[in-house]
């Protein structure tokens, strides 16, 4: 039920360039719906907002505008929404 829906990308395994931030939303979706920890859930959404505000991206969503500096693989992209949670 709180499965985002993305395919296997065999093409991409291994690489580390998927996207995490629908698993990371996912997250607060199961706190939500599943454990009432709607706070908890909020504190999740408020990071990967901050997150992108700040204009981080991973590659699949960074555009012309998208510094260089600002384009992550997934675990930099995953580390950021920690450290942002902080």
């Amino acid at each position: 039920l709180f499965e985002p829906s993305a395919g296997s990308a065999p093409d991409i395994a291994g690489q580390g360039i998927a996207n995490p931030l629908a698993q990371i939303l996912s997250a607060g979706m199961l706190l939500t719906y599943a454990l009432d920890m709607v706070e908890e859930a909020g504190w999740i959404e408020a990071a990967v907002e901050r997150v992108l505000n700040d204009g981080w991206r991973t590659r699949d969503i960074a555009d012309a505008s998208t510094p260089a500096d600002h384009i992550l693989g997934a675990a930099e992209m995953g580390d950021k929404v920690v450290e942002a949670l902080a």
